[in-house]
């Protein structure tokens, strides 16, 4: 009776322990049993990127907070030229005067907003088509007043020399307003001639530090496009073929500005 009653426990036991084993093994073998446990309801296989993002996004923040610049202020002296018929017609008088206020987004852009100021002269010895009668024009002061709206994006030069990476470079695009008076100030009876046009600005810059964080030399190169009311005028036109003037007063402008920066 013992007999029978031992030989019944050890089998029931083996049929427990087998399939025990054989699931073991399956499970073992199945190698997509994590991607199910992921597909799960209420499972979100997106988890660990967002999470990543989130904490890269964090870190970059509180970097920009600790080491960045938020704003500054730009005070400005350069020189404003032309080419074409205007860079002929035109001496300039420098300096160029600006002033602006720079916010920065983070390390790598900023927005820029700001105004120059250039004078320039000009001298018409004959008659021109929008004065035909003697005397001449003359001497013509010229005077540029223009508003703009800046983005500058600044380089990565983490992995760069020394040298590259304390010139903080910077490529600049701007909208620009431009206002030019003509003062005639050999024909005083003569009315200002006032107008405005619309412009752009691209060109690159560099910020040396003086102390970091606290303020900067910047110098920046620019070339202007602008549609100046006079550009395709020919009131400066020589009445007398031969004489002196010019059909149109078309051409570019370029500024070099050297600027001291604040930061704060």
């Amino acid at each position: 009776m013992k007999k029978i009653i031992i030989t019944a426990f050890i089998f029931c036991s083996t049929l427990l322990i087998i399939p025990s084993k054989l699931n073991a093994q399956e499970a073992a073998n199945d190698i997509f049993a994590a991607d199910d446990d992921d597909l799960n309801i209420g499972g979100d296989i997106f988890t660990d990127f967002s999470e990543d993002v989130e904490n890269a996004k964090m870190v970059e923040d509180e970097r920009f907070y600790r080491y960045g610049r938020f704003f500054s202020f730009n005070a400005s002296l350069g020189l404003t030229t032309f080419d074409g018929n205007r860079g002929i017609a035109y001496e300039n008088q420098p300096p160029t005067f600006g002033i602006s206020f720079t916010f920065f987004k983070d390390f790598f852009t900023a927005l820029n907003l700001g105004l120059e100021y250039s004078k320039h002269s000009m001298f018409l010895k004959d008659p021109v088509k929008a004065f035909p009668n003697d005397p001449a024009p003359g001497f013509i002061d010229v005077s540029m007043l223009r508003v703009f709206l800046g983005y500058r994006y600044y380089f990565d030069t983490a992995n760069l020399g020394t040298a590259i990476t304390y010139s903080n470079p910077y490529l600049v695009g701007r909208l620009e307003y431009w206002y030019q008076t003509n003062k005639y100030l050999d024909q005083t009876e003569l009315p200002h001639d006032t107008g405005g046009g619309l412009g752009f600005g691209l060109g690159f810059g560099l910020e040396f530090p003086v102390e970091l964080k606290e303020s900067y030399v910047g110098l920046e190169f620019l070339l202007h496009t602008v549609n100046f009311p006079d550009k395709n005028s020919q009131k400066y036109a020589p009445v007398t073929p031969g004489a002196y003037g010019f059909d149109n007063l078309g051409g570019n402008a370029y500024s070099t500005m050297v600027s001291y920066v604040f930061n704060w």
